[in-house]
């Protein structure tokens, strides 16, 4: 509800204010500056108090420059009060004097309320979906000034100030008005736009000052290692790509070829002197790049604000605020809207699992377990050191939903990637016996987490349409990707954990024992359609000592890159969508490290240049061929042709889809070459060959069958005879059926 700008306790009948008013705010300890300062009614006049710290003298004026009264200091810290001589009640500007000069301000406490009892209802209830619009800093005109509006959560201060460079970061100067029905606290403070830093200063519940807090919904933030949030600038930008967007919107993304490209945007590239490039130059260079490699998408690895550079920014402190490290967030907008008018997508690594304790961060924000759970055994994560947000609280999880509405619609993002989904849905998520609380079933799920998800799902999906979500869970929680509705989680795709692991360990073994490991890659179809899978070799698997992708292949130099060449092959043959992270489409040999960026000199050798030309031809064949990508999640578009061979690890399988031709996916993971190599196949006819991973443009051995292999009925069988390339992978199309 609105509160009233004076009550009878803050005045004498001389209209002045009580002494102890006075010492409180002063002091900076007044729980409700409000009913003290500004313009206030006693009797049939109008008084203005301020607290001006240094001025002498102050003069008050309307905001059309009439005069309306000198005011008289009551304590030389600076607070003044005295009779106007105007009669209606309206903001006032002050000019003030010292010795050293004068200046001029304007009272923040003249201006009523930004927020309205609207606001406060659906806040209250947790169902408002545009909190970003009202929480944080935004520049705005209100009641006949221009200034900035500051909104905060902190339901349990006793006082919560903006400080700045514009008040010295003086608590006392700025504190807020306290909405106590919905714990928010806020202030219109005039004469300030963008651009300035800003951080909330909060008076706990005990009487503590706690250190100076960054802004949960600031839309900006200071290049680390400095940690205010800074006023942004109103989002300028003008978009131009409502085609791609309307694409999406009217697509199905199970049946569209997604094929994405995992960045981390601090290491990609950097200047010659490690700096970071900036969200323009990363345009310049990193959306051609993915268009000329044929990705469908760039998933960034968290972008938003975050403290610790090896985080890789999956401890954020900023969920609303693209990470300064790139510059403005008018440069993030610039850079999703040149990469859709490239026909690329954006996807966001998107961290609402748990948060760095970080002092400026969310961590106990007003004195008390607000954001996250206060018992450690829900509220703590023991692997990560990092608090776990309290999914029971509404208030969390409008912060949470309304952060992944804000990307979709400010910035256009395409999709979100949800981080750590299987340590919210587990109560005893790595924790032994004793560190943890069952639910009120009894049970180890996370039944708040579970309705979080599924409420950030609902809402996404309903209000953005072309947004598709996807969730890293590794374990066997059912319905991942089914909708809400459906008792599922309501995700669009579920990263296929199980196909990393099994695929990368049976490409680790020498090719003479892969025999007995046959099932490593077989086992995966028996599940490949229980969910929307998209199929990850991610940023994961190449660091902490893990290495990279080609070091993880068996063999010497040649075989590495010819198994590597050919284990794409096979996962791009594969039913699910694709994800590779960055600097593997070249075969990088270094571990990544978040500190320098990719190997690109390595571009200038044959064998890894070989390896980035078979990403990109994969990469076309997948998205102009139906076949490959169109029954990517449904059974009726994959048949096994040979499941069997474990004696000469080969596989095959077909790939159909309406609208296009089926394709032959055959596997060869042993550098034996099989002549004569008996393939069934569907139909009779020609069918050419698509693509060898063996050929020797890409640093292959340039074994195959011409590019033509003939399929021939004999009685009811129908097959093709064949060279099956060493450590290849090679598809089959068909283009001429035999009369």
């Amino acid at each position: 509800m609105r509160k009233p700008r004076v009550t009878a306790a803050t005045s004498g009948p001389d209209g002045l204010a009580p002494a102890s008013d006075v010492a409180a705010i002063v002091a900076g300890t007044h729980g409700d500056p409000f009913a003290v300062l500004g313009v206030h009614e006693v009797g049939k006049g109008l008084f203005a108090r301020c607290f001006v710290p240094h001025a002498e003298t102050v003069t008050a004026y309307t905001l059309t420059g009439i005069e309306a009264g000198a005011l008289s200091r009551r304590d030389d810290a600076g607070f003044f009060e005295g009779k106007l001589s105007i009669r209606k009640r309206q903001p006032l500007r002050y000019h003030a004097r010292n010795a050293g000069g004068d200046w001029w301000l304007t009272d923040p406490y003249s201006f009523g309320p930004v927020l309205g009892p609207m606001d406060d209802y659906y806040i209250a209830e947790g169902s408002h979906l545009r909190l970003f619009d009202k929480l944080g800093a935004h520049v705005i005109k209100h009641e006949g000034a221009t200034g900035v509006h500051f909104a905060v959560w902190a339901p349990n201060a006793r006082r919560v100030s903006v400080v700045g460079d514009f008040n010295d970061w003086d608590g006392r100067r700025h504190t807020m008005r306290d909405r106590r029905d919905t714990g928010i606290w806020e202030v219109f403070i005039p004469d300030i736009g963008a651009g300035r830093p800003y951080k909330y200063e909060i008076i706990g519940p005990d009487g503590v000052r706690l250190p100076l807090k960054a802004d949960p919904f600031a839309f900006k933030s200071e290049l680390r290692p400095a940690t205010a949030s800074v006023v942004a600038v109103p989002p300028a930008h003008e978009w131009g790509d409502e085609a791609h967007r309307n694409y999406w919107r009217n697509a199905d993304p199970r049946r569209e070829a997604v094929s994405i490209y995992e960045v981390h945007a601090g290491s990609w590239q950097l200047h010659d002197d490690g700096t970071f490039l900036s969200w323009d130059e990363m345009a310049d260079r990193l959306i051609p790049y993915v268009v000329e490699t044929g990705f469908t998408h760039i998933e960034f690895m968290p972008i938003s604000e975050h403290p610790y550079d090896p985080s890789w920014g999956y401890q954020t402190t900023g969920l609303y605020a693209p990470s300064a490290r790139f510059g403005d967030p008018d440069g993030f907008a610039r850079f999703v809207d040149g990469a859709h008018r490239a026909g690329v997508g954006v996807i966001l690594d998107w961290v609402p699992a748990h948060f760095p304790v970080d002092a400026h961060g969310l961590a106990h924000f007003d004195g008390t377990a607000l954001y996250e759970h206060a018992d450690p055994r829900k509220g703590f994560h023991p692997d990560w050191n990092t608090a776990i947000y309290n999914f029971g609280r509404r208030e969390v999880v409008s912060f949470l939903v309304n952060n992944a509405l804000f990307w979709a619609e400010k910035y256009h993002v395409d999709g979100l990637r949800v981080d750590a989904v299987a340590s919210m849905l587990y109560l005893d998520y790595s924790r032994k016996a004793g560190e943890w609380i069952p639910n009120e079933k009894g049970g180890r799920e996370n039944l708040e987490a579970v309705s979080f998800l599924q409420k950030m799902n609902k809402e996404v999906y309903g209000h953005h349409p072309g947004v598709m979500t996807i969730a890293e869970e590794s374990t066997s929680w059912p319905k991942v990707s089914a909708p809400v509705h459906e008792g599922g989680l309501g995700f669009g795709f579920k990263w296929n954990m199980g196909f990393m692991h099994d695929t990368l360990e049976y490409f680790s073994k020498e090719p003479i024992f892969r025999k007995h490991h046959h099932n490593d890659l077989t086992f995966g179809l028996t599940y490949a359609f229980s969910e929307n899978f998209v199929l990850p070799l991610s940023h994961d698997e190449v660091v902490h000592g893990k290495g990279t992708l080609l070091g993880k292949m068996a063999g010497d130099d040649w075989q590495k890159f010819a198994t590597l060449r050919a284990y794409y092959g096979f996962m791009w043959g594969y039913p699910g969508k694709k994800l590779l992270f960055m600097g593997q489409e070249f075969a990088q040999r270094r571990e990544w490290s978040e500190a320098r960026a990719l190997d690109w000199n390595l571009l200038d050798f044959r064998p890894h240049r070989g390896v980035w030309q078979t990403v990109r031809d994969l990469n076309y064949l997948y998205r102009s061929r139906p076949a490959l990508h169109g029954r990517d999640c449904e059974p009726e578009g994959f048949s096994w042709l040979i499941v069997d061979d474990s004696q000469n690890s080969v596989f095959a399988w077909m790939r159909n889809a309406p609208g296009g031709s089926p394709v032959a996916v055959i596997s060869n993971f042993t550098p034996v070459p099989r002549d004569n190599y008996r393939v069934p196949l569907p139909k009779a006819g020609k069918w050419r060959e698509i693509i060898n991973t063996d050929a020797s443009e890409y640093g292959g051995s340039g074994m195959g069958n011409g590019g033509i292999v003939e399929a021939r009925a004999e009685g009811k069988n129908i097959s093709a005879t064949m060279l099956l390339p060493p450590l290849s992978t090679i598809m089959l199309e068909l283009v001429t059926e035999a009369d």
